[in-house]
């Protein structure tokens, strides 16, 4: 009788600049900058604690949100293959289950970094992770909703990052003032997360996403997130004026007023206009947020 051969395959792994291509770089400058502001709120002198820095900027960016990356892509494979078919994953680039296998060494890499890092920025770590995982994976796949799914990216990419920051800088809880602030501009994170949405309305539709431009419709989404943006800044600006920090205050208000200025560009075409609008209004939005925490940290 003859020996049937059997063959087995074993996918190659994908390149670096695949892997690069995965993770995202440009998604990282948020948690990063929120990390800053958050150092920047304590009040003390940043150089005093360089190594937190350099850990905190890396777990921040490449580690953490890079993780939250290759989870989302490996997840949203069918998606991608829809809205966006180049990306690593769909085209093939990163084959078999490599986007799988990279987002659980990211897992694993992040939580020895923030282990040997300190005890708040293991807990804001494990808690930024099991966010990033219950966004995109099943069972949970918060991102299925327009509504949660946005609120728990901004509330780990803006508050978290700034808490910690604050927190391991003065090596205690922070203020009230500061918790304050960055639950505003978490809040008001949701509409930036919101305008991310508008660029794949068509794949979320066909694979039920609830995303708010598809729930919505893209217009009534793109205002509703235009105020969600804005009302939290109008009230980080009457705190600091009531605080006394006169200077980060008036900083804030003209940045807001510049952002309402745009904001009708982004309404009258929100899929063609939020890629604009993220590189200008988005960067306003944090803009502000550096000059309440200077305002806070007593730097102005």
């Amino acid at each position: 009788m003859a020996r049937s051969a059997v063959s087995t395959t074993i996918t190659p792994p994908p390149a670096a600049r695949d892997v690069l291509e995965l993770l995202k770089p440009i998604t990282w400058f948020p948690p990063m900058w929120a990390l800053m502001c958050g150092v920047v709120s304590s009040g003390v002198a940043p150089l005093s604690r360089w190594t937190f820095l350099l850990a905190g900027i890396a777990l921040t960016g490449p580690l953490v949100c890079g993780t939250s990356q290759a989870v989302n892509d490996w997840f949203d494979r069918h998606v991608d293959a829809i809205n966006e078919p180049n990306r690593p994953i769909p085209s093939g680039r990163i084959a078999g289950r490599w986007g799988l296998a990279i987002a659980i060494i990211w897992t694993a890499l992040s939580l020895v970094v923030a282990a040997l890092s300190g005890k708040w920025v293991l807990i804001a770590t494990i808690v930024g992770l099991l966010c990033a995982w219950a966004y995109s994976a099943p069972p949970f796949r918060l991102k299925t909703s327009g509504w949660v799914g946005p609120a728990v990216v901004a509330l780990t990419y803006e508050g978290l990052s700034w808490f910690t920051g604050a927190a391991v800088m003065a090596g205690a809880l922070p203020p009230g003032k500061v918790i304050a602030v960055l639950a505003l501009y978490s809040f008001g994170a949701h509409g930036i997360m919101t305008l991310n949405d508008f660029k794949a309305v068509e794949g979320d539709r066909a694979t039920g996403l609830r995303s708010l431009p598809v729930v919505l419709g893209e217009r009534p989404a793109a205002i509703l997130a235009s105020a969600v943006m804005a009302a939290p800044q109008a009230a980080v600006v009457a705190l600091m004026l009531s605080w006394g920090h006169v200077i980060s205050g008036a900083a804030v208000c003209v940045l807001l007023l510049a952002q309402l200025c745009l904001m009708p560009r982004l309404v009258s075409a929100p899929a063609k206009n939020a890629p604009w609008y993220n590189a200008t209004g988005v960067s306003l939005y944090v803009l502000g947020m550096l000059a309440a925490a200077l305002g806070l940290g007593g730097y102005i």
